[in-house]
């Protein structure tokens, strides 16, 4: 018997889930990819806000890829897990996952790692205590 486990699913911690609206639509009618990109840095920034225990600004975002289109009315979850917390830095690997139109099963359409930077009340990074 395998431990492989064949049954997709998201790592990390449920941070939103929303609903993939029309207005949020390209041209050729699938969830535009930038209105993608802003639910997951909000996700991120809900996770890395909590770690912080305060305000936090995202500095980078890295190896984003997109395997599949949304499409209108897919409830959009995205999953944060925390890889590191420097001094003032926190990154955070955000998955998304919608489930298939067809059968329900759990499809990922993209993750990035996003790294956020914790920031006091005039915007200065600050160190997050531990």
């Amino acid at each position: 018997m395998s431990d492989i486990d064949t049954a997709p699913a998201p790592h990390g911690d449920l941070a939103l889930q929303t609903v993939a609206m029309p207005k949020d639509t390209n041209a050729n009618g699938d969830i535009f990819g930038g209105w993608l990109l802003s639910q997951m840095d909000i996700a991120g920034m809900i996770t890395a806000s909590e770690v912080a225990s305060g305000r936090v600004a995202t500095v980078a975002i890295n190896g984003m890829a997109f395997l599949t289109p949304v499409h209108v009315g897919a409830v959009v979850s995205c999953y944060c897990d925390v890889l590191e917390v420097g001094r003032s830095s926190i990154r955070i690997i955000v998955e998304v996952w919608i489930n298939s139109q067809h059968d329900r099963e759990p499809i990922k359409v993209t993750e990035g790692e996003f790294v956020f930077v914790a920031i006091d009340i005039n915007g200065r990074t600050r160190t997050i205590q531990q």
